[in-house]
């Protein structure tokens, strides 16, 4: 006696990308995977330009904003020195006191 082998096949699509699943019932194994269409990221050329013109426009004040913290850099750094050679002139003079030297 012959045993007819079942060519049930389910399709299921993916609810999170869209994709297209062949899975056979018997087994339970993707037989293929279809993939979910490309989304267009722009509908013409013209708004991909203007999106190209934005970023490279985010990419140069990005890029003048860090020159200018790197030439102030030097300033604040003058300041955080003067600063702490100044609490370094206010503390008393001699070793530190430690907490076991207390006792």
């Amino acid at each position: 006696m012959k045993q007819q082998k079942s060519n049930s096949v389910i399709e299921s699509v993916c609810p999170d990308c869209g994709a297209i699943l062949r899975i056979d019932a018997q087994t339970g194994t993707v037989i293929s995977h279809t993939p979910a269409p490309r989304k267009r990221m722009f509908e013409d050329f013209e708004t991909a330009a203007k999106a190209m013109r934005e970023q490279e426009d985010r990419k140069e004040s990005i890029f003048r904003q860090s020159l200018e913290a790197e030439k102030n850099k030097e300033d604040i750094f003058e300041k955080r020195f003067a600063e702490a050679l100044k609490k370094a002139k206010d503390a008393p003079a001699g070793k530190p006191l430690r907490e076991f030297d207390l006792d």
